[in-house]
């Protein structure tokens, strides 16, 4: 696995993901982005940051269909405006970024799978990123890429998998941050749904290139 990371690496550089600038605003970010691009995810924020609303309190208190108008570039607007503003009553009731970094991450991440409309990639996203824990997010790239390269064998649940990476590698908040950002941007290149490997730095590993 760590023969991977460093293929990818070396392939495209850092990637400095996630793109926020405050861990609310990756929360946010993680919210939006379900089942839609991250370009459209950039405009709904844009939006949000104009009207001022990228704090919690200030979302709670938006009203519904100034927020919905906000959020509409990222698709399922209405569900994604009533979502933010629950995830914001819960992130105010566990004290905020500190209070929940305090907590350990199992705890943590049973609390932000109970809140509605978070699932288990997003509230991943949300350890990882925004809380610093290290724990693999397992999306749509990171599971055509392993199943592409017969690293798994499929079918295989978002636990399996995610345990794969975590036998495989050293808990690490910063490789795994690194690492999900190289799939996802190989993802982007060549493992899309339908592959592009012409010029794919694991070609010559892949049983699946053309």
């Amino acid at each position: 696995m760590k023969v991977l990371f460093n293929q990818l690496l070396a392939a495209y550089g850092s990637r400095h993901w996630w793109p926020a600038e405050s861990p609310f605003e990756m929360m946010v970010g993680a919210i939006l982005t379900q089942n839609t691009s991250w370009t459209n995810v950039e405009r709904a924020i844009a939006a949000l940051k104009s009207q001022q609303w990228l704090d919690a309190e200030a979302l709670i208190n938006a009203p519904l269909t100034l927020l919905e108008q906000a959020v509409r570039p990222a698709g399922y607007f209405r569900q994604k405006s009533a979502r933010l503003q629950i995830f914001s009553r819960f992130f105010l009731d566990q004290g905020g970024v500190e209070g929940m970094r305090q907590l350990p991450l199992t705890t943590m991440r049973t609390r932000l799978l109970a809140v509605h409309g978070v699932g288990p990639e997003t509230a991943d996203s949300i350890l990882l990123y925004a809380l610093e824990q290290p724990i693999f997010i397992i999306d749509t790239y990171t599971k055509r890429l392993m199943q592409r390269l017969e690293m798994i064998n499929p079918p295989i649940t978002y636990h399996g998998l995610q345990n794969h990476f975590h036998h495989a590698l050293s808990p690490n908040t910063g490789l795994f941050q690194e690492f999900h950002a190289l799939i996802i941007e190989h993802g982007k290149r060549h493992c899309a749904a339908k592959p592009k490997c012409d010029g794919c730095p694991l070609v010559l590993r892949c049983p699946s290139a053309d």
